[in-house]
């Protein structure tokens, strides 16, 4: 009998090679009647600050029937697994072999399957492999030059591999399962798999994706770097060709993951008839603590932070416009997200260590795009230039990060330029008030939101945070129209947009399924290309 256990509750101290005896206590079963089990789902209940519990999801096999009603708290019910969808290729012909447009998680995922089922992807990037990634990326947090093509947000792995490798995402099943999987086949620990909330690090992203590579390389993909889109060609409703740096290379199907910082291809895709519209999207400002002080908030007790390494939040204030954390760095540091120059953008990052003295996240509220001020299709893209351009300019045209206190933020102190406020950027902080930095609504939601979620620590939220910014690339502010059943723009075969920069996706996550599903798409309904 195969079954599935919720809501087991044990302390965290318990490890969970024991959890398996601990789980036939409950059920009140001897040991041996257990063939196997598997850790499902794994949460931390951090509501009781010192009585800290796991909660786990088993599923297990038993030789002998187990009664699925049983008292108190935990359940017990039949299980039976949905399984992957993972369809044999299909019959019509594919002229070339596909074409994936971007190495972000979502055209890595997009490429990783088609190589798999033996589709021999090509995978365009406009930026160079991982390897020569790291060293640009070290040297302008130094204090060197921004690399147009180099950088925190283009590369092998795209933004995806530096934006701290969290993979929490709302959506559940095989595909999910799928995913994550293939992320422990190409270095990640196991754990990752049933974690509440798994994380990689950013430290261990630049491992996996050149493992991704290694993979798609093996199975006849191929990578081309340094190979900018730059144009496409169209015919009676058709792609068959794309223009890049690199040439002019024939395709017959093509995964556009662009991500969404490309602006230049967003906008060549607008100038070729492609349809693109506004969408909402998430902005605000990066908001820092000494991570001691989320430490004892969330933990009560010293022995949880050895046992359970550097704590996690998350936060929502309700308001007119919702003011919500997110891409929570425990132990990490806030880092530049710049794609082009003379630009300022904050992002966060964390090593799987956690092991900085700083814990920042995200704090952003939406804009809608009747607040872009254009009907234009990339006005959104315009309001993210118009801010960041606008913090660059303010700090002295030198990266720095514009910085303050949270509470002269909500007093509207400016600060004084030789303000001493501590920041894990590296590059240097320039202390201003951020309201200039903002749109005024996400300002006014800042302003409403930032109070309540001091309210809900009790008055500790607040008096040692700094607020950096402005975080202008929390979600696409662009959607590019796309087929619900074939993941095709409508009235163009060929093309998918998939992911973040197509506005269907919001992380690390859910970015790698939806590259998956488009490519399950083409095997769905294509023969593997047979040219040479």
């Amino acid at each position: 009998m195969r079954f599935r256990v919720t809501n087991l509750r044990l302390p965290v101290d318990v490890p969970e090679s024991e959890v398996a005896e601990h789980l036939c206590r409950r059920l009140k079963i001897p040991q041996e009647s257990l063939a196997s089990t598997r850790v499902l789902r794994k949460s931390l209940d951090a509501r009781q600050k010192n009585k800290l519990q796991y909660v786990y999801s088993i599923v297990g096999r038993a030789h002998d029937e187990i009664p699925t009603s049983r008292g108190g708290d935990l359940q017990v019910d039949a299980f039976v697994e949905k399984p992957f969808f993972d369809p044999d290729p299909g019959a019509a012909p594919m002229e070339q072999r596909p074409v994936v447009v971007g190495s972000g998680p979502a055209g890595l995922l997009a490429g990783y399957y088609l190589a798999k089922k033996g589709y021999r992807p090509i995978i365009l990037e406009r930026g160079a492999p991982v390897k020569e990634r790291v060293p640009a990326i070290r040297s302008f947090d130094r204090g060197g030059e921004h690399d147009n093509e180099n950088n925190y947000l283009f590369g092998e792995g795209g933004a995806g591999c530096f934006s701290d490798g969290k993979l929490t995402c709302r959506i559940t099943g095989p595909d999910v399962d799928w995913v994550l999987q293939s992320f422990v086949d190409c270095g990640g620990r196991p754990s990752l798999t049933y974690e509440h909330r798994p994380h990689l690090g950013s430290n261990k992203l630049p491992m996996i994706c050149r493992n991704y590579r290694r993979k798609i390389e093996a199975l006849g993909g191929e990578y081309r770097f340094n190979c900018r889109l730059e144009g496409v060609q169209l015919r009676d409703g058709r792609v068959i060709g794309l223009e890049t740096s690199s040439g002019l290379l024939p395709v017959s199907h093509c995964v556009l993951a662009i991500g969404h910082s490309a602006r230049d291809t967003y906008r060549m895709l607008v100038e070729a008839g492609l349809p693109l519209r506004p969408k909402a999207f998430q902005l605000g400002l990066r908001i820092e603590h000494p991570q001691e002080v989320i430490n004892d908030h969330k933990y009560g007790r010293p022995e949880y932070l050895q046992q359970l390494g550097a704590a996690d939040y998350s936060l929502v204030a309700k308001g007119k416009r919702d003011l919500f954390t997110f891409c929570m760095c425990a132990g990490g540091i806030v880092i530049p997200s710049v794609s082009e120059p003379n630009m300022f953008c904050s992002n966060g990052m964390s090593n799987s260590r956690h092991d900085t003295p700083f814990a920042n996240s995200g704090l952003v509220a939406t804009l809608e795009p009747e607040h872009f001020g254009s009907r234009d299709p990339l006005a959104g893209v315009e309001v993210q230039r118009k801010f960041e351009a606008l913090a660059f300019q303010v700090t002295g045209g030198s990266y720095h990060a514009p910085i303050q206190r949270a509470t002269d933020f909500l007093a509207d102190r400016t600060p004084s330029k030789n303000a001493v406020i501590s920041s894990s950027y590296q590059r240097g902080t320039h202390p201003l008030n951020l309201a200039a930095v903002l749109p005024p609504q996400i300002c006014a939601a800042m302003k409403d939101g930032l109070p309540k979620m001091d309210a809900r620590w009790k008055g500790k939220y607040l008096p040692e945070a700094v607020l950096v910014g402005p975080e202008m690339r929390g979600s696409s502010p662009v959607r590019i129209d796309r087929d619900r059943d074939s993941w095709q723009i409508p009235e163009i075969d060929g093309l998918y947009p998939v992911g973040e920069g197509a506005g269907y996706a919001g992380g690390i996550v859910t970015a790698a399924v939806d590259g998956l599903r488009a490519a399950r798409k083409i095997v769905e309904h294509y023969a593997a290309p047979t040219d040479a």
